[in-house]
């Protein structure tokens, strides 16, 4: 322990750090891609310039973003070697066939064709062309699946035995792997999160273009684009955010509980706490607002249903896994981070709708809603919160596990890491971070001021020289 904070609680700090930076940009990234291949199928399908300089313009995003990401993705990974090797050992079985199909089969597959959707304007089809980025976002999305596979396990282990001889687990069944229930409820809610992101991020940028009146049919066409992919994306959110709180509600039922701050079991039917005072010493609530029978009808789709609470829950787990473990969640971040989640959606999916309808073609007074523009404006940051609010009620709502009644995270932790290297560690990807996190935003802001018509060539030097010949013709 060093300045009263022990290893444990640095090493989980880290990879706390590292998480939400890399998921940052790892959602921007997949739905970026989805934006770029629509904009180039709008130019291939319509044959508007417009759509090509939109595709080139928030291509240079996409690739901004995907660079970013994979940085970020390689310090993530290098920790778990240096703070979590206890558990890579017990997982390592587990995890080595799904990251190494993501690396070698997603990855390499979005990498090559990253590199020739860059390089090859001009020389391909239209069509051809086109289905380039659409092979990038296809890896994409299988990098995540295969990812999300091992974090699902660790959620809800299935296809695997436990090694007598060493206590490890180790693989039975690929197929239990990845179909299993809760990485099909977890993908999708994953995914359509992610074109959220971009959606809204595009909307956003182009929304404070709009606000200075430049290029208004460029960045008008744009905010269309995104605001149509984050509306239909937000709702999908929802709905499988459902069928992902229906499996919770059986398979982590103490996770549910915290989210809705229920420390006893509710009446039937249960009401539902839009906001409370949670006293986690005590394990008691006050000062509550709630809203009658919503709680049964989010739970089980009807308006009667009683709610396990916390204090059962916790005698059900040390009845099944013993009393020596604290089986209470951090329940003031699960309760607030689902309200911020599921009510950031909701705000996403009115603000979509009142932007479409304000910018649409019969009857344009977007430009004159300036109000509407600044909200969207602030809206491009708002995914993000979402995102990162989302794996924080994934993670958190699991303790004290890694691996959900397996392995535990003090079992995890590395036997030979010590407080002061976690400092250093901490420090310096703390500022490794910090540095790209201003270089994503610098170059992107960098890309909106100088706007669409701006040469490659002048904006990012040499290294681009190849795009910017053949995007540009120049």
């Amino acid at each position: 322990m060093l300045l009263g904070v022990s290893v444990l609680d640095l090493a989980r700090f880290q990879f706390a750090m590292t998480t939400v930076f890399h998921f940052f940009f790892v959602p921007f990234s997949i739905g970026m891609a989805l934006v770029t291949a629509i904009m180039e199928t709008m130019y291939v399908r319509k044959k508007d310039p417009l759509y090509k300089k939109m595709t080139l313009f928030w291509g240079k995003i996409f690739l901004l973003s995907f660079a970013v990401g994979v940085v970020t993705g390689i310090i993530q990974e290098f920790q778990f070697g240096m703070n979590w090797s206890n558990y890579s050992r017990f997982m390592g079985d587990i995890f080595g066939a799904p990251l190494a199909i993501e690396a070698l089969l997603a990855f390499f597959m979005e990498s090559t064709f990253i590199g020739l959707w860059m390089f090859t304007w001009d020389r391909f089809k239209p069509a051809l062309h086109a289905a380039m980025i659409w092979f990038v976002w296809l890896g994409t999305t299988l990098s995540a699946i295969w990812i999300l596979s091992a974090n699902s396990f660790m959620q809800h282990p299935t296809g695997f035995a436990i090694n007598e001889a060493t206590g490890r687990v180790k693989l039975v069944d690929f197929g239990a792997v990845i179909t299993n229930p809760q990485l099909w409820v977890e993908f999708p809610h994953v995914i359509f999160g992610a074109f959220t992101t971009a959606g809204f991020a595009v909307a956003g940028m182009a929304a404070w273009r709009l606000l200075k009146h430049d290029h208004v049919d460029f960045y008008h066409r744009s905010l269309r684009v995104g605001l149509t992919v984050g509306l239909i994306a937000v709702v999908g959110a929802i709905g499988v955010g459902d069928l992902q709180t229906q499996f919770i509600i059986k398979d982590q039922p103490m996770k549910f509980a915290a989210t809705e701050g229920v420390y006893k079991d509710t009446k039937d039917p249960a009401p539902w706490a839009l906001v409370e005072l949670i006293d986690t010493k005590n394990h008691q609530v006050s000062g509550n607002i709630e809203i009658p029978y919503l709680l049964s009808l989010l739970s089980y789709h009807k308006t009667s249903g009683a709610v396990k609470g916390m204090e059962t829950v916790d005698q059900e787990l040390q009845a099944k896994y013993g009393k020596d473990k604290n089986y209470y969640v951090p329940v003031k971040t699960l309760f607030w981070s689902f309200r911020v989640m599921s009510g950031g959606g909701v705000l996403l999916a009115l603000v979509a709708i009142l932007g479409l309808w304000f910018s649409r073609k019969k009857n344009n007074t977007l430009l004159q809603k300036r109000w509407l523009l600044w909200v969207l404006g602030l809206c491009l940051w708002l995914p993000f919160i979402l995102n990162t609010a989302g794996w924080l009620i994934t993670e958190l709502g699991r303790y004290p596990w890694t691996v959900y009644g397996l392995f535990t995270i003090a079992d995890s932790i590395s036997a030979t890491t010590t407080a002061g290297q976690l400092w250093f560690s901490n420090i310096v990807y703390f500022l490794i971070f910090s540095l790209l996190g201003g270089v994503m935003v610098y170059y992107s802001h960098r890309n909106l001021r100088h706007g669409p018509d701006a040469d490659l060539h002048t904006d990012y030097g040499v290294a681009a020289d190849p795009f910017a010949k053949e995007a540009f013709g120049k």
